[in-house]
């Protein structure tokens, strides 16, 4: 009797020293993945960063008034985008609201305070106030004319002849023009002052998805909570020592409980990494676009 019992005595401690050693091997096995290198490749718009480039050619004054001159905003509107057409085959330029109010403002300030420059007494530009009133751009240009031009066509005609103001009129990069032309008095004589604002605004280029970026962010937090989680539950699998059967049972319920931890944390990198791809393909797309 006791020579059976002694035999039942010693299998039972050899199925659970397996038992105990299959589960510390399982434990063992397990490693986290470092995602450190791969939060390093997350790219940062360069909105704040765009080299924003301004075009102002010297004024052009017409030496060659007539008596019955008329300017129309749309007459100049129409002939500058014939001229582009004609000329470079480009497609036409957008009028736009907030352009023609940076150029109507430009205008009456040189109306009212009798100068005939890119720049105000005060040093403003159509470039400044564009800033001011929240018109975000990549490129900007102002051509700007003085005179008693015979018709919207000549004056258009006027700055294509001179080098400066052609270049503006037939830059392909520009996509929206604002005009404003009016005849007022001038230095005691009177006189039509033409505006254009050429501009490519920034809104041409589609930048990267926000919602991404947060996305992004809240993974970031989410890994960072399962990590901190899955370390306490590994250190606390460390210290156990089970001996009982119960014990192992215990023990291999918490193995389980880090295994699918660590399931989630690794099914989460992988989201994450796509993510930073897809919004990294965002940035660069941006950046090629606003570069040109």
């Amino acid at each position: 009797m006791l020579k059976k019992l002694f035999v039942f005595s010693f299998l039972l401690f050899i199925i659970l020293l397996v038992i105990f050693t299959n589960v510390k091997d399982n434990f063992q096995n397990i490693s986290l993945k470092n995602i450190s290198d791969l939060e390093k490749v997350l790219k940062d718009s360069i909105l704040e960063n765009i080299e924003k480039t301004i075009y102002n050619p010297p004024p052009l004054i017409n030496k060659n008034d007539v008596e019955d001159s008329y300017l129309t905003n749309s007459g100049v509107s129409k002939w500058t985008n014939i001229q582009r057409d004609k000329t470079e085959s480009l497609p036409p330029l957008l009028r736009d609201d907030i352009l023609d109010k940076i150029a109507t403002e430009r205008l009456e300030d040189m109306f009212s305070k009798e100068y005939f420059e890119h720049q105000s007494p005060e040093g403003i530009e159509a470039s400044d106030i564009a800033e001011e009133i929240g018109y975000k751009y990549i490129l900007i240009g102002e051509n700007i004319a003085l005179g008693n031009f015979e018709d919207d066509q000549i004056l258009v005609q006027a700055w294509m002849d001179s080098p400066g103001h052609r270049a503006n009129i037939l830059n392909s990069d520009y996509t929206e023009i604002g005009i404003a032309v009016k005849k007022g008095f001038y230095k005691e004589q009177k006189t039509w002052i033409g505006v254009q604002i050429f501009a490519r605004p920034l809104s041409d280029c589609t930048q990267a998805n926000p919602n991404l970026r947060v996305e992004i962010e809240e993974n970031k937090d989410q890994i960072t909570n399962l990590e901190n989680s899955s370390f306490v539950l590994q250190k606390e699998i460390e210290n156990m020592n089970p001996t009982s059967r119960q014990d192992i049972k215990i023990y291999n319920r918490k193995i389980n409980e880090y295994n699918e931890l660590i399931e989630d944390i690794n099914v989460l990198i992988r989201t994450q990494k796509n993510l930073i791809l897809e919004y990294n393909d965002q940035i660069d797309a941006f950046n090629k676009c606003v570069q040109g």
